[in-house]
């Protein structure tokens, strides 16, 4: 009896151990998030190639709020999903639109932020409204998989579409007037055309009938998103978006404002 109950004692003691040591490699283990660091200023990299921008920010908060630290890897846009999925990285921060498409295969958060899209035209082609791109001869450029390239291969049937890797090449293509239009989000269009006044214009108001919400990516039942829900709520209420705001988007926010549009946060 006093060697069983000697064993028992034993396997008690190594649980506790076992159990403790889980608990502590859990609260140090690393989040990794994707995000493809190529969207200033929400995902960028600084002088100094080290990933910064509001979404490198959240990303720091958020893992903070687990009692981890984030890792950010740094994923072209088309592979972000793919590496979610086979568990390559834990979630994905990367100003992506929630959309019933991509629902089919992973899971979102609550929304965090809000946009529109947005049309950045050249200054001679006599665009004033997205009707003025779905005619014939006009030619549209958009970043694949993007949000602006659902809408336009939905909607702009009589436009030529022109699909692109980098949202650098459509803006390129609009600055040189290879390009009518460049379909995105309202920030990406007011940041391009304050960079490009001399051959660009701006059309920030949205068109849409519905704003796009922006929300973390997980994989599906992922124990994750409790505590992600729980760090969005907590953000909005205490100032932590307002914060990233003031930092990164000043400029933008004025416009915005005065414009009657609804900023991000």
């Amino acid at each position: 009896m006093k060697q069983i109950l000697t064993a028992l004692f034993a396997m008690l003691l190594a649980w506790t151990f076992t159990g403790c040591g889980d608990q502590q490699k859990e609260a140090t283990k690393v989040l990794k998030v994707g995000m493809e660091l190529a969207y200033p200023p929400f995902e960028m990299s600084d002088k100094a190639g080290n990933p910064s921008g509001v979404s490198v920010d959240f990303a720091k908060a958020l893992a903070a709020s687990m009692g981890r630290e984030a890792v950010i890897e740094n994923i072209a846009w088309d592979g972000l999903i793919p590496s979610l999925k086979t568990g390559k990285i834990d979630l994905i921060i990367s100003s992506m639109t929630i959309t019933d498409e991509r629902k089919k295969s992973i899971d979102f958060s609550i929304p965090y932020a809000q946009s529109s899209l947005a049309i950045l035209a050249h200054k001679n082609a006599g665009i004033k409204s997205i009707k003025d791109l779905n005619v014939k001869g006009r030619k549209v450029a958009v970043k694949k998989g993007s949000t602006g390239h659902l809408y336009a291969k939905d909607h702009l049937p009589n436009a030529e579409i022109l699909v692109f890797d980098k949202e650098t090449s459509c803006v390129l293509e609009v600055v040189q007037g290879k390009a009518d239009g460049f379909i995105y989000d309202q920030l990406t269009i007011y940041k391009n055309y304050a960079k490009n006044k001399e051959t660009t214009v701006a059309l920030l108001q949205s068109f849409q009938k519905d704003p796009e919400y922006w929300g973390v990516a997980l994989k599906q039942h992922s124990p994750l998103k409790e505590k992600v829900n729980a760090f969005i709520k907590k953000a909005k209420s205490d100032g932590t978006f307002a914060k990233f705001a003031n930092t990164y988007l000043t400029e933008a926010k004025k416009t915005f404002d005065s414009l009657g549009i609804p900023f991000f946060f």
